[in-house]
Parts: C-alpha cells; structure tokens; sequence
C-alpha cells in the first residue's frame, strides 16, 4: 500500500509542484464550493495512478488544485464510501496521498442526518467529536510505522483551534451554527426511526455514512483535521418522514452558502 500511496503522491507532486496549505474534501451535494477555487489544474480521478472512482451522485471525481482566499488548496470534488463496496484502504487513500504531499491540514464536510432536537434541516454543524460504530477500522492489519504510530491518540479528532476560527467566521457572517458528536454508520441505508433513537440515546447529534475513516486515518499521520456537517434529514421514534438522497442533496444545496462562508473563513485565517 505504501508503494501505491507514493506512486501517486509522487504523480501529483509532479504535477502541482508545490505544497498546499489544505486538503479538503467535498461530501454530498457540496460540490459547489469548488467553484469558489481559482483553479491551477484539474485532475479527473481516472487519470490518476491508484486513485479510486466514485459511483455516488453529487460527487464528481475531481481533484482541483488551485487558490482559494489566498491560501493553496487540494479539493476532492468527490470522496468514497465503504458502502460502495471499497475496503478502507481504499476509502482513506486519498488521505495518505494528501499526507505524503506534505499537507497538515485537512477540511472535510458532509451531508448527515441530525436526531438532536435543536437541529433543523440545512442547519451546519461543526464536529467536536465523534463516535465509531463502522463495522471496520481504517487501521487494522499491520502498523505503516513510517506513517504513524500503532496506537493512535483520538483525544482531540477535530481541532479546537480550527473550530474556533470557523466559528468566528460564522459569527462575522451572521450565520448560526453548531457544534455536535457525529456517529458513523455503514450504510447505504438510511436510519430507522429506531436506529435514530439509538443513535440519540448513546450521545449522538447527527448520523452519517463517511468522514470517520478519513478522521482516523488523517490523525494517525498528525494531520490537524476540520470538519462542517449539513442537516439533511431530521429522525427519531417519533419521526417517520420518508427520506431520499435528492432530498438530501436539496437540503446540502439550500446549505451551500452558509458552508461556502465559514469554510472561506477558516481557510482565509486559520494559521
């Protein structure tokens, strides 16, 4: 795996030569703030050694290097799944790539359902933290030393200075905002009525299908990692609203403006 991460990190770096401030990774529906990137190359995920293709709609395949509030950017227009069938290996490659190219820091977003009541659908929230409950773990099998330790400290996934700086961009912006723990589940299934109770009951905000893996993956090598959630969907017990993934793509869209400010905040002023 090492090999292939390098092969295509050297493939990259080849290409951009220089090394951007951030990495970030656009989830469903949030494709347009890649229109916000004053773009230098554009590379189709085909075209790149070793990199996967995305089956999923609202996520393109593009990684777009170029400048963004002053600052060097990275963006996957398009990340994936272990519910598409890929092993996390292969869900969290981009990641390592993103490592190896000297990146430390790393913005992620998502669409997610959210179950605390305070939440209201095209709401953002920013991750505080997280709970795990993916069937699989992006760091089992054999330790890449040269990557980072065994035993990874998950203190502090999401990083409070990042958080703090997002949230001064929200409030220069008048937008609301909140924090919230995100629980990731495997999918592609939306929760149940039930599942959305219990992912209240163990301490959960919102629930969603991506970001964990890439989270673990990003700390293990030291990464300093962000991430802004938008809420798609409301569930609980008491809650039974049919759900479709164009209703989550409309609501991430309805989103997309708020999202676009605070993430140009925190790109602009994070140090």
């Amino acid at each position: 795996m090492l090999e292939r991460i390098k092969e295509t990190a050297d493939f990259i770096k080849n290409i951009i030569q220089d090394t951007p401030d951030f990495a970030v990774v656009l989830g469903s529906g949030l494709g347009k703030l890649q229109n916000e990137v004053d773009p230098i190359h554009v590379l189709e995920y085909k075209d790149i050694p070793n990199f996967p293709q995305t089956t999923v709609a609202g996520h393109t395949g593009k990684l777009i290097y170029g400048i963004l509030e002053g600052k060097k950017v990275l963006m996957m227009s398009g990340r994936f799944h272990y519910y598409e069938g890929h092993s996390m290996e292969t869900v969290t490659f981009p990641i390592r790539v993103f490592h190896l190219l000297g990146i430390k820091n790393l913005a992620l977003s998502n669409a997610c359902g959210g179950v605390n009541p305070d939440f209201s659908i095209a709401d953002i929230v920013i991750l505080k933290d997280h709970i795990n409950m993916m069937p699989e773990h992006p760091l089992r099998g054999k330790n890449i030393d040269e990557l980072g330790p065994r035993f990874v400290d998950m203190s502090e996934p999401y990083n409070k200075n990042m958080i703090a700086v997002a949230e001064k961009a929200a409030a220069d912006n008048n937008i609301k905002i909140h924090q919230g723990i995100y629980v990731a589940l495997q999918g592609p299934t939306f929760e149940t009525p039930a599942e959305y109770g219990m992912i209240k009951a163990i301490g959960g905000d919102m629930v969603g299908m991506s970001t964990v893996p890439e989270v673990i993956v990003a700390r293990h090598m030291g990464m300093d990692v962000f991430c802004i959630s938008v809420i798609t969907d409301l569930g609980g017990p008491d809650i039974a609203f049919a759900v479709s993934h164009e209703e989550v793509l409309n609501a991430a869209n309805k989103a997309m403006p708020n999202v676009i400010a605070v993430v140009k905040g925190l790109i602009k002023n994070y140090q």
